[in-house]
């Protein structure tokens, strides 16, 4: 039974959930499936190591559970190796960096006020204190120039690039990415946390056949529970990157969420998800679109993942009062920075929307048209 303050807890979430427009663009709602097996008896049981040689005796059913997951995830993204061990995007990228650089070397990602990540290099985390984090960013147009980024690099000469945004619209070019580190020495890493989803959908290009490794979070638009994963496809890789997540950076591995894992990734493998996948990206055109026709700006002046940031820099509305505003009238959003920002990070000059919650509710293209509307009304207070 669960305690009744526990429960009274989990009761008013449930109810926000049903009740609330979610566009937090790094959210969705997972399968029941993939539910019951985070909360399954999978939860019980240490398994440190990996499949076939685990520190414990009883991991006859780990080593089949974290094998099916290895299989599928591989075969969903037509890759030779994968490590579903990693709790979390950031523990991922981490171990990564780990098994490719020592410390002090040079580590070149997108910077956070322009995209990024806080695991590709800001300064208060662990990327940025043990390495020597350069960052390259977005024209005032909000896109990435890879010219510049080629030059950055040149100067630079980073061990690591770090390709993958949280913030960025648009279709990366992920062989321009690889043309740039081949051309200094460097590992091409790929951060495709939030795009992951639609790469197994097939309706954004795959880093894999140019990035040297891949990272990602298997929750966002791909559906699953919260954790990270690791993907790559030159075996020299493989006893680094292994090592640098167990013993290197995590001990036992949560077994109930490879479970779930594994439980996502075949619900990716549905023809479905590549249906659903198409619908997210559809629905955030039409929104994008929506905002740009009635003059609410759209950075990059549109979409082609599930992201739309929303500019409003010459608003007299925050990027936080905005989010806040929008809270107020049940729709959830983050507040977000833009290019050459006026206000500072806490206020900051933009929101950032998604599409892949609500069309996990089955929304369809008109809905959305209307929310955009609605969110219109909304921000300019009328």
């Amino acid at each position: 039974m669960i305690y009744k303050k526990v429960d009274d807890i989990l009761k008013k979430e449930i109810n926000r959930q049903d009740t609330t427009v979610e566009l937090i663009a790094s959210e969705n709602f997972a399968s029941q499936a993939v539910m019951d097996l985070c909360g399954s008896v999978f939860t019980n049981k240490y398994a440190e190591g990996y499949s076939g040689k685990r520190y414990y005796n009883g991991c006859k059913y780990m080593d089949e559970i974290e094998d099916l997951a290895t299989e599928a995830v591989t075969s969903l993204y037509e890759c030779n190796f994968a490590n579903v061990q990693p709790h979390s995007g950031v523990n991922a990228n981490t171990a990564v960096y780990q098994a490719l650089m020592k410390p002090g070397d040079v580590l070149m990602g997108m910077d956070l006020a322009s995209g990024g990540h806080l695991s590709h290099g800001a300064p208060p985390t662990l990327s940025g204190k043990v390495y020597n984090a350069v960052t390259y960013g977005v024209n005032e147009d909000g896109l990435l120039n890879y010219e510049e980024i080629r030059a950055l690099a040149k100067v630079s000469r980073p061990k690591v690039i770090v390709a993958g945004a949280s913030a960025y619209p648009r279709q990366i070019d992920w062989k321009a990415f690889k043309d740039i580190a081949d051309g200094v020495g460097a590992f091409l890493v790929v951060d495709m946390a939030h795009y992951s989803g639609l790469v197994a959908g097939k309706v954004y290009d795959s880093p894999l056949p140019y990035a040297d490794v891949v990272t990602s979070t298997t929750h966002k638009t791909l559906r699953g529970p919260r954790g990270g994963m690791i993907l790559w496809n030159n075996p020299d890789y493989s006893k680094k990157i292994n090592s640098s997540i167990f013993p290197g950076t995590q001990g036992g591995p949560l077994m109930n969420i490879i479970a779930a894992k594994a439980q996502c990734y075949l619900e990716a493998l549905e023809d479905s998800f590549k249906v659903y996948s198409k619908n997210v990206i559809d629905n955030a055109k039409v929104m994008a679109q929506t905002f740009e026709e009635n003059g609410l700006p759209v950075l990059t002046g549109g979409t082609d993942s599930h992201i739309i940031l929303i500019d409003l820099s010459k608003n007299k509305i925050s990027g936080r009062e905005a989010a806040d505003k929008l809270e107020e009238n049940g729709i959830t959003v983050n507040k977000n920075g833009v290019p050459n920002d006026p206000r500072n990070f806490i206020e900051t000059s933009g929101i950032r929307i998604g599409t892949a919650a609500e069309t996990t509710k089955g929304h369809e293209k008109k809905w959305f048209t209307n929310l955009a509307k609605r969110i219109i009304i909304i921000i300019n207070g009328n």
